[in-house]
């Protein structure tokens, strides 16, 4: 009898979404081995897959087609990634496909054959995976052991590679930090939510986390949000690993050679560190001891596409299926990080608030209107006094200052200057915006240029900025500061770094490149617009980008947020104090019904659709539908929430549902998304 081969096929529709036994011709049993790319008819047609096991005999009792090709020899799909994908897709109410194409990069024939010669791929270890409910780590903080494996047979199989010493000094102010990186390590699996303090070298702490957990004989994976961050990661990896050959990095703005032969230099075992941005969390490090997301509140770490998973999410389940450490680490915390710390499965690793003060910069709050008119050079400058005195000062000490404003371009946003009413497009009704100076007004949404625009309430011709761009305040500020450099980063053009001597550097959230030394001072301006988003995380959010940018400010300078004091998460600024806004947050939604504390998903489509999905879902007990509410293109949204016990329920029968629809070739299509980040 001839083997079985169980493949999953590259089919995008969701009553499909299971393996699918093909019989293995003599021709390819040598190479027909679990994780290598295969081609399969199906359904009269040649589709791509991947073959997930061998296995003696099928259990469909029909005639079986035979295995038409393996595409390469190379094992690219190892039998823990493969189950971590169908985890995430049952999670995000997806398809093993669609996670599939997220996990393992495009195949590359050229790297695949110019690649240097390797051992063998290195098998699974036999882990078992940690229960969240019974934390492995002991209310003294110290993470207890889990009897780990020897490293020799850890290590079989993978080059040796000389780490140099791991130094704890950065580690110490932080009181669980030396344990956590000695359970690293010791081989153990601790679980860490990391408060980074202000000024902190974030990617020197992560690369000895690193470090210690390869010194241990284990593998490292540590997630960021963008090309920037990875640069300085990498950059701190190769200082403290010893040389640019014990890690690799994987991003999306590599091109498809290089991307691919990094990622088979991990699936051969070939290196056993690897970071990158959100696609790497699914990369097959061998015998995996740590998994660290940095900055997890960035939404960046959510995948746009289908299923949308979260980095966070999918390296905490990683870490379940691997049974390894966790660092969870921000200047900021997230409501999610916070619930990993309240339940118990995380300990905190934070500064004492002695370290804390000695180590944070100033923080002035000033009121919108406050101390506006004082100075000229305030006033041209469109700042408050203390703000404009703030990057006087430290201009004159010869220091850098940085300005964060929450909107890009010049003026993104006008209103008539007579009734205040928003100037909309008169073909599409989107928001007009300036370009320039001397350009006319134009839409943001279609582009067209409204040049002859009257206010449809007044007849008035006059237009006033209801905001003010990165662009204009660089403007202002080179007119207040003549003798000083001005620079802008942002959508257009974002600096990595700038010279740490005078200069004013105007950077939306998100885009502030990093000083030398620190800024002298840094100005929060505009926080309005942050602080009246209709968005869940909000609050949050604000925090977290106030926090990234007065973390780039030297101790002894000044951060000056435009902000009423009175407000909690001001006082979390004030303080750098985010654990505290984190739990308010978080006890909040619980009392609100949102998540972290539940599950929620949301489906988005044409009413008809929607109310079919639902109407075919099995929904577990309890749950909750909320809506519809309008939304984009005639279309409607509705949400359901349930406790999170039932979350997978949840999602599984969404995702039958959608199967259901799919079986019946039901043409209208359907979006959910579980845990979405925009519930409001």
């Amino acid at each position: 009898m001839l083997p079985v081969a169980r493949i999953c096929v590259d089919v995008p529709l969701p009553h499909l979404d299971r393996p699918f036994d093909y019989l293995v011709p003599t021709t390819l049993d040598a190479a027909a081995v679990p994780g290598v790319r295969v081609k399969v008819r199906f359904a009269g047609q040649v589709a791509d897959g991947f073959l997930l096991e061998r296995v003696a005999e099928s259990g469909h009792g029909g005639r079986l087609q035979f295995l038409d090709k393996v595409v390469s020899p190379e094992p690219v799909l190892r039998p823990e990634i493969a189950a971590l994908t169908r985890e995430i897709a049952d999670r995000y109410a997806g398809t093993m496909s669609d996670v599939l194409r997220l996990a393992v990069p495009p195949r590359h024939a050229a790297a695949e054959k110019t690649s240097a010669a390797a051992a063998p791929p290195v098998p699974s270890p036999d882990q078992g995976a940690p229960d969240p409910g019974s934390p492995d780590v002991p209310s003294s903080g110290v993470p207890a052991s889990d009897g780990p494996a020897s490293t020799a047979a850890r290590t079989a199989g993978i080059p040796a590679v000389a780490v140099p010493a791991v130094s704890e000094a950065g580690w110490r102010r932080y009181p669980a930090g030396p344990a956590l990186l000695r359970a690293l390590g010791d081989g153990r699996r601790p679980h860490a939510v990391w408060t980074a303090l202000p000024g902190e070298d974030w990617p020197a702490r992560l690369a000895e986390a690193a470090a210690s957990t390869l010194a241990g004989g284990r593998g490292a994976l540590i997630v960021v949000a963008d090309a920037r961050d990875l640069d300085r990661l990498d950059a701190a990896m190769t200082g403290a690993l010893g040389g640019p050959g014990a890690h690799v990095a994987l991003s999306a703005a590599l091109g498809p050679a290089e991307r691919y032969r990094r990622f088979l230099a991990a699936a051969r075992g070939r290196v056993k560190v690897v970071i990158g941005t959100r696609a790497a969390c699914f990369a097959p490090v061998a015998d995996l001891g740590l998994v660290a997301v940095w900055d997890d509140g960035d939404d960046l770490h959510a995948e746009p596409r289908a299923p949308y998973p979260h980095a966070r999410q999918v390296l905490l389940a990683r870490a379940e299926q691997a049974g390894c450490g966790v660092i969870v680490g921000g200047f900021a915390r997230t409501a999610e990080a916070q619930q990993l710390v309240e339940a118990g499965w995380a300990i905190e690793v934070a500064a004492g608030r002695d370290v804390v003060r000695r180590h944070m910069p100033q923080v002035v709050t000033v009121g919108e209107d406050d101390q506006m008119a004082r100075d000229p050079g305030a006033v041209s400058a469109r700042l408050p006094t203390a703000a404009w005195r703030a990057a006087r000062d430290a201009l004159l000490r010869d220091a850098p200052v940085l300005i964060q404003v929450p909107r890009r371009g010049y003026i993104p946003s006008v209103a008539c200057a007579e009734c205040y009413t928003p100037s909309r497009c008169p073909n599409c009704s989107g928001p007009l915006a300036l370009p320039s100076a001397t350009a006319p007004p134009s839409c943001r949404w279609c582009g067209r240029v409204a040049a002859a625009y009257a206010c449809p309430e007044c007849r008035s011709r006059r237009l006033r900025a209801s905001v003010v761009g990165a662009r204009r305040t660089a403007e202002e500020l080179a007119r207040a500061f003549p003798d000083t450099p001005v620079r802008t980063s942002g959508r257009d053009g974002v600096l990595a770094t700038v010279p740490g001597e005078a200069s004013i550097v105007v950077s939306t959230p998100g885009a502030e490149p990093v000083a030398p030394g620190g800024y002298g001072a840094v100005l929060l301006l505009d926080t309005w617009a942050l602080l009246t988003r209709a968005d869940l995380r909000g609050t949050e959010e604000a925090l977290r980008r106030w926090l990234n940018a007065a973390s780039l400010c030297r101790h002894t300078g000044t951060v000056v947020v435009v902000a009423d004091a009175s407000l909690a998460v001001v006082q979390a600024l004030v303080r750098f104090d985010p654990g505290w806004l984190a739990a308010r947050e978080l006890a909040d939604r619980r009392d609100l019904g949102f998540p972290p504390v539940v599950r929620m998903a949301s489906l988005t489509g044409a009413p008809a659709a929607v109310a079919d999905l639902l109407a075919a879902a099995k929904l577990p007990q309890g749950a909750e539908v909320l809506g519809p509410v309008p939304a984009a293109d005639g279309q409607e949204r509705m949400l359901v929430r349930t406790g999170r016990s039932g979350g997978r329920a949840l999602a599984l029968a969404l995702r039958s549902a959608a199967g259901l629809r799919s079986a019946r070739k039901a043409t209208d299509p359907v979006r959910v998304q579980v845990d979405p980040l925009d519930l409001l």
